[in-house]
């Protein structure tokens, strides 16, 4: 079974880092995609950033040049590193791992989440 555990998140003021941490139970090489979404209060979840495996690297515009993803493939996790903060970056962050079944199925899992809090 698939267990995807968050890390990492709290409270920060304004401008501060936080870096989250996504550990895998199985071989991170079994997913042909890694990545972080958010969602903030009210909203829907959305994408935050991706990586894949062979290392090519997607940004939701908020946060290029804020924010780095990478992969530690031997410790099975993936991070986040969020720097300058603001605090519309405050939400819940959760890991997503996709592995492609089918050219029409992919096959997601989902970590329970860890919250960031951006003070002003």
């Amino acid at each position: 079974q698939v267990q995807l555990v968050e890390s990492g998140g709290g409270l920060v003021q304004a401008g501060g880092s936080l870096r989250l941490s996504c550990a895998a139970s199985v071989s991170i090489f079994s997913f042909d995609n890694m990545g972080w979404f958010r969602q903030a209060p009210g909203q829907q979840r959305a994408l935050v950033a991706t990586i894949t495996s062979g290392g090519n690297l997607n940004y939701t515009d908020s946060v290029k040049g804020r924010f780095t993803i990478s992969r530690n493939n031997a410790q099975n996790t993936v991070y986040l590193q969020m720097n300058s903060l603001k605090p519309e970056d405050t939400a819940v962050y959760y890991c997503n791992a996709v592995r492609r079944i089918t050219s029409d199925y992919n096959m997601a899992y989902w970590g329970k989440g860890t919250l960031v809090t951006v003070s002003s």
